[in-house]
């Protein structure tokens, strides 16, 4: 982002883009028993400090990431050990635009196959590279990874004992040896805050659900 700040801090309509992002889980008609947010450690008294400043209410229990994004969720995976069972979906800080329907549809998914996440079709034309060039690739049997991915307790529990995986690039990947992930329909104003012109997107489409 270039900001200085980490992004899930920067201010998004007067905001901090993880304090919209918090208020979805906590929209009364998800009923989610419990909220963890899982920041670095050296991210968590400034978070405490933008929660005074912005007086949030909002239920939720701290816990310190580790180095990697794999790392991360056990760890907060590991909070949760008071649930045997349920389901947990795990969910980028910086998409702060989820709508409760598409975090909906992956627990109704994560119930009955046991692991589920959002996805969209890609929009643009897709090609792959290789040694010899590039070469076009189907895009109606591609489709772009989101966040919630929603998953029953015990299979997410199971795949991260296994060790660290180099090709481990979200919680689906993690859990493709165990469980076949289904796979339910995002949406493209779910977006993940990555560079300052997503910044501005995301704002036009707050500014549009007042």
């Amino acid at each position: 982002m270039g900001a200085g700040l980490p992004k899930q801090f920067l201010l998004l309509r007067g905001a901090p883009v993880l304090l919209h992002t918090l208020r979805r889980f906590a929209e009364p008609a998800l009923a989610v028993a419990e909220i963890i947010v899982v920041l670095p450690a050296d991210q968590l008294a400034t978070w405490r400090a933008l929660c005074a400043a912005h007086s949030v209410a909002i239920p939720h229990r701290l816990v310190a990431g580790g180095p990697t994004r794999w790392a991360s969720v056990k760890a907060g995976l590991g909070a949760l050990a008071g649930h045997a069972e349920g389901l947990v979906a795990v969910h980028d800080g910086v998409r702060p635009l989820v709508s409760t329907a598409v975090v909906a549809r992956t627990y109704a998914a994560a119930a009955q196959h046991a692991a589920a996440a959002a996805a969209v079709a890609p929009k643009d034309s897709v090609r792959t590279l290789s040694q010899h060039g590039s070469s076009a690739l189907n895009r109606s049997r591609l489709r772009l990874m989101q966040t919630p991915q929603t998953f029953e307790i015990d299979l997410l529990r199971r795949a991260y004992a296994m060790p660290e995986l180099p090709t481990f690039t979200d919680d689906a990947s993690v859990v493709d040896d165990l469980c076949r992930v289904e796979l339910v329909e995002g949406d493209y104003r779910n977006l993940k805050i990555t560079t300052p012109e997503d910044l501005l997107v995301a704002e036009a489409l707050l500014n549009m659900e007042v």
